[in-house]
């Protein structure tokens, strides 16, 4: 268990390296399979190996220091309320593992979707129309009652919809933020946002914290797309994110 927890550290502050993106992360963990031995390896091997850009391995050696700070973060989560789950843990969804450039790591209010379960998506327009929200509405709330888990992005229009209708029907919903998990994105679906991990979880792959951004909702799309069996649009413009 100690070693769990020291990998699982080591992640966390690989986590909090600029340089260090989840297809990057991912390449490292296939190569070496223990994130503490990614922690003690000097930044020039790591560029000489293609794992760093030149001009980035100083960078990577003077963050060794913060690895105090990063144990301080990552022991301050629980008392957020919020869960590290890695690609170490069993409950780590095997949905994801075979992803490029899965991520390592997830944080987690609640649950994460079960493996053993079906699970949709339910996806589309933030400014949809009145009878796009109700069909996104209306549909998630017919899978839940037939023990679909409900997969969206928390995101105004046809996702919120969605967590509506699988709320509704007493189901099981999962929202993916591309925002830290500690942040409500909108903040009118703030009530929705707390009711979610009761019946299921909010998760995201981004640090508490971290504000949302255009470059994080693609990121976020692979995570949806890559925990549901099935994506179902239920309105989008042709050339949207959905």
């Amino acid at each position: 268990m100690e070693q769990l927890i020291r990998e699982k550290i080591c992640l966390y502050w690989l986590s909090q390296v600029p340089s260090m993106g989840a297809v990057t992360i991912k390449r490292l963990w296939d190569r070496y399979h223990s994130f503490e031995k990614i922690y003690n390896m000097e930044g020039k091997e790591l560029k000489d190996q293609g794992f760093l850009r030149a001009g980035t391995e100083a960078d990577f050696d003077s963050r060794k220091g913060r690895l105090r700070e990063a144990q301080e973060g990552y022991r301050g989560l629980e008392e957020k309320g919020i869960r590290f789950v890695t690609i170490l843990d069993r409950e780590y969804p095997d949905r994801l593992r075979p992803l490029h450039g899965s991520p390592a790591m997830l944080y987690v209010r609640g649950r994460l979707p079960e493996d053993g379960r079906p699970s949709a998506a339910v996806v589309g327009a933030r400014g949809c129309s009145h009878y796009g929200r109700e069909t996104a509405r209306s549909l998630a709330r017919s899978l839940a009652e037939a023990g679909v888990q409900v997969v969206s992005g928390l995101a105004e229009g046809i996702d919120g919809a969605g967590h509506r209708g699988a709320l509704d029907a007493g189901g099981d919903t999962y929202g993916i933020l591309g925002c830290g998990v500690d942040i409500c994105y909108p903040r009118h679906h703030f009530s929705m946002y707390l009711e979610i991990p009761e019946r299921g979880g909010v998760i995201s792959e981004f640090r508490p914290g971290e504000p949302p951004a255009s470059r994080n909702f693609p990121m976020r799309n692979r995570i949806i797309s890559g925990l549901s069996d099935a994506v179902i649009v239920v309105e989008a413009r042709e050339r949207s994110g959905s």
